[in-house]
């Protein structure tokens, strides 16, 4: 069942997504050579704390995995594409790309997103990757519309990577989003004719966000459990906002 907020649950909503924003933002300017991901870790715990949030995914169970997430960060570098672990030894080196991906539980309501930051001066390929991917989200957030349906959001991205030359990964998706981290609908990054279609209505929260590799789409999950890569050794890029449907149009709660 998919829920839909009134307007005071999307105010609370607000709140979460600007923490996360502000939280990323100054995750972003930590982002140089030599830093380990355990920093960023540290940084964004404290800050979290500081506000009176709670992490959305430290103590989070799925059973692929089989454990609970022990942190509040996702940090994927370079062909990592989502939930790589932070550690005091992976140390940020010029050129690479780093996914840092969170979330936070504030007054019962949850904000998520991610971006995707280069470390130093990175190829124009790499550069490209961001840009499709960024591309990508801006236009998927402009189909949240009500009277639109679920597809125009997921191929919407997909046709523009495509179109592009980059590929989007299949076996990870967007989500509804609100008293609880995942909700429904799921929200692929292409049109999968398995799912639901809805309609999209006024209230409806969803979290858009494009998983693009540079290479071929397939992946693996190491040994962690967690961490997923490209099998193909590509870079891969992220982008995540949550995003309101409402009467005005879009309304994206992770930004300003």
């Amino acid at each position: 069942m998919i829920i839909r907020k009134n307007s005071k649950e999307l105010e609370q909503m607000r709140r979460s997504g600007l923490l996360v924003y502000q939280i990323l933002q100054e995750l972003g300017k930590m982002v140089e050579e030599g830093v380990t991901t355990q920093e960023l870790e540290d940084a964004a715990e404290k800050m979290m704390k500081d506000a009176g949030a709670k992490p959305a995914f430290k103590g989070y169970y799925t059973q692929a995995a089989g454990s609970k997430y022990p942190y509040v960060l996702c940090t994927s570098v370079n062909e990592q594409i989502v939930h790589g672990m932070p550690s005091a030894r992976t140390k940020l080196k010029k050129g690479d790309i780093v996914s840092i991906d969170t979330g936070v539980q504030l007054n019962g309501y949850f904000g998520d997103s991610a971006i995707t930051v280069p470390v130093g001066e990175i190829s124009d390929s790499t550069k490209r990757l961001l840009k499709v991917t960024q591309e990508s989200l801006e236009l998927a957030i402009d189909k949240a519309r009500a009277g639109n349906r679920l597809f125009d959001i997921c191929g919407t991205v997909e046709q523009h990577v495509v179109e592009n030359g980059f590929s989007v990964v299949r076996e990870m998706v967007g989500h509804g989003i609100g008293t609880k981290l995942h909700e429904e609908p799921q929200v692929p990054n292409y049109v999968d004719k398995r799912n639901e279609n809805p309609r999209l209505k006024e209230g409806m929260v969803l979290a858009i966000e494009p998983m693009v590799n540079a290479g071929a789409a397939d992946m693996k999950v190491l040994k962690d459990k967690w961490t997923a890569v490209t099998k193909d050794g590509s870079v891969s890029a992220h982008f995540e906002h949550c995003v309101a449907v409402t009467a005005n149009g879009p309304w994206v709660l992770t930004r300003p």
